[in-house]
């Protein structure tokens, strides 16, 4: 039974790509700064890793950065396969990452809001405000997204003015009170959006409730939805769907890849939950199936909101899980623990930041290697291509091939 199972920890990088300089991310690291302020906490404590350790986590760090983590004993021996690869997309944002994971690397340039304040442009908002029958809206500025929810929360439960942000992303984010804006209602106003946003070549519009009756009880709900644009061409998801197999998206996995090679979508909360369910897709699922997952909470919760010690702790719990899933893997299985890009939460801003990606892989013959230095995350999906008897994507090469 030939099925994959991948992984992706929002937002892990493990050191800036050649490239980074001109993102203005020269020097970030995302695992490295976790462990270095670890190490450098008594009372926390170095980061403890041994399940990813033993897949090669800590060697592709040292492989793409030239140094070991701070504080990290690294394993006796190695289980998995292991390297890091650099992304040719032209951003640092989920869609590119995603998309090249999957074989499709994102050679055009994305639209980008770029002005801090008064970021949209006057006659996107006008029509919004028509076409959906607002009163307005309230921030049109780049924000973090549970800043500016303390920040206006309360005014637009008062005057029902959502609260529409961007970032250094291409990104249209619309944030409304479940209750007093009402969720529906949310959802039939990022769909307008998705819409007016095609002439700006905006790569995704994002719906983000929330609840609590004042700005100290406001929090994020579990009911955000993204809406992308659809792949440039087909990924290696929607190229096994036609071949007859499945896919199974757990988390935002679907929203991102705009539904397209998707055969069921699974959403779940947190990642004990996300854990869960992919345990239960492994459970359910039959040959010729790819079960993806995208662990969002490294970068949505602590990445962006640059909590180190939260990150390190997220790493810690999912570390202690892993064991669960590789006991379930068959011999045939491929395991491919990854991310989508880097959010170091110790960087300056609170945006993604350009760095290399984990390549850890266990199953369907490999042995335990380097992978070296790759040249796009579309080693991914070509490996994902070969590994289901795919006819080849137009980028990457196999590492499974080189084994």
């Amino acid at each position: 039974m030939k099925r994959a199972i991948v992984l992706v920890l929002d937002s892990f990088g493990i050191g800036a790509t050649p490239d980074a300089e001109s993102f203005g991310d020269a020097g970030a690291d995302t695992l490295g700064h976790i462990a270095e302020a670890c190490a450098a906490s008594a009372e926390r404590g170095p980061l403890k890793l041994p399940n990813l350790g033993r897949l090669g986590l800590f060697h592709a760090h040292r492989e793409s950065t030239g140094t070991w983590a701070e504080g990290i004993v690294p394993p006796e021996s190695i289980s998995g396969a292991y390297g890091h690869a650099r992304e040719i997309s032209s951003g640092k944002d989920t869609p590119s990452g995603h998309w090249e994971i999957a074989g499709v690397p994102v050679r055009f340039d994305w639209g980008y809001f770029s002005e801090p304040q008064n970021s949209f442009p006057a006659e996107l908002l006008e029509a919004l405000i028509r076409e959906a029958e607002l009163p307005g809206v309230l921030g049109d500025c780049h924000a973090s997204g549970t800043e500016i929810i303390a920040r206006l929360g309360e005014e637009h439960v008062q005057s029902g003015k959502p609260i529409v942000y961007t970032s250094a992303d291409s990104v249209f984010q619309i944030a409304a009170h479940e209750d007093t804006f009402g969720l529906e209602r949310l959802y039939r106003l990022c769909e307008t959006a998705r819409r007016l946003l095609e002439p700006y070549n905006i790569g995704r519009v994002i719906a983000r409730p929330f609840n609590g009756d004042a700005a100290a009880t406001f929090q994020r709900t579990a009911n955000r939805r993204d809406y992308s644009v659809e792949p440039p061409s087909p990924t290696v998801l929607q190229r096994l769907c036609e071949a007859g197999g499945q896919v199974t998206a757990i988390g935002k996995i679907a929203d991102i890849y705009a539904h397209c090679g998707i055969s069921r979508s699974l959403k779940a909360s947190g990642h004990d939950a996300l854990f869960d369910a992919t345990l239960d897709a492994m459970a359910a699922d039959g040959d010729r199936t790819l079960i993806m997952t995208n662990f969002v909470d490294f970068d949505m919760v602590y990445g962006h909101r640059r909590d180190v010690a939260g990150y390190a702790a997220a790493l810690e719990a999912f570390d202690a899980r892993l064991p669960e899933l590789l006991e379930r893997l068959d011999d045939d299985d491929l395991l491919i623990i990854t991310a989508d890009h880097g959010c170091d939460p110790t960087w300056h801003g609170t945006d993604h930041t350009r760095e290399h990606i984990p390549i850890l892989a266990q199953g369907a013959g490999l042995v335990p290697v380097s992978l070296g230095a790759r040249d796009s995350f579309a080693d991914i999906g070509q490996s994902l291509a070969y590994h289901f008897d795919l006819p080849p994507m137009d980028d990457g090469t196999s590492f499974l091939q080189e084994a």
